[in-house]
């Protein structure tokens, strides 16, 4: 997939805009006001007051764990619900994750307007694709992002993540 042009992008997001509630899209595309990676576990509890704590709690290399559940947010249709991953006591990790085998398109409407969204806001995509998969990535400073949409035998779904970047020397691979 590959970045639409600046007017078709546009045209695109105002659409998505017009057939859905844009703050519930902005919510599951950007980060929510207020939320920073490496922030420490208490300011994200002062600025998202109505999280919930995860009682089995994911975990991820690195000393990940997602121990916190936002409120969901919808786009193009589908229930994106984040889940905020702490390391150390900070926030390293913020996953939106939405079921997708109900949707009449198993949610390849979603995962097209994530990644339209992401060009507009960090520009062309690394992207990949492989039967039953598609991925786009995009670099912001120190912080990943990528949108995934899976389609296979055990399921459909679509994932926007935001990751703290970690870069390796060639030594430690």
């Amino acid at each position: 997939m590959r970045c639409l042009s600046g007017h078709r992008s546009i045209r695109l997001l105002l659409l998505a805009a017009l057939l859905g509630p844009a703050a519930g899209a902005a919510q599951a595309q950007e980060l929510p006001p207020g939320v920073r990676l490496g922030m420490a576990a208490e300011d994200l509890q002062a600025a998202l007051p109505g999280l919930e704590r995860v009682q089995r709690p994911q975990r991820l290399s690195g000393g990940l764990a997602g121990l916190w559940r936002g409120a969901p947010a919808s786009v193009a249709g589908l229930l994106f619900e984040p889940v905020y991953y702490l390391a150390g006591g900070q926030l390293r990790r913020v996953e939106w994750v939405a079921a997708a085998q109900a949707a009449p398109d198993l949610g390849a409407a979603a995962f097209a307007e994530l990644v339209a969204w992401g060009c507009g806001q960090f520009g062309p995509e690394l992207a990949s694709s492989d039967p039953g998969s598609a991925y786009a990535a995009w670099v912001q400073g120190e912080v990943d992002v990528y949108a995934q949409h899976v389609n296979n035998a055990r399921g459909a779904s679509v994932r926007l993540v935001y990751k703290a970047r970690q870069l390796k020397d060639a030594s430690e691979l």
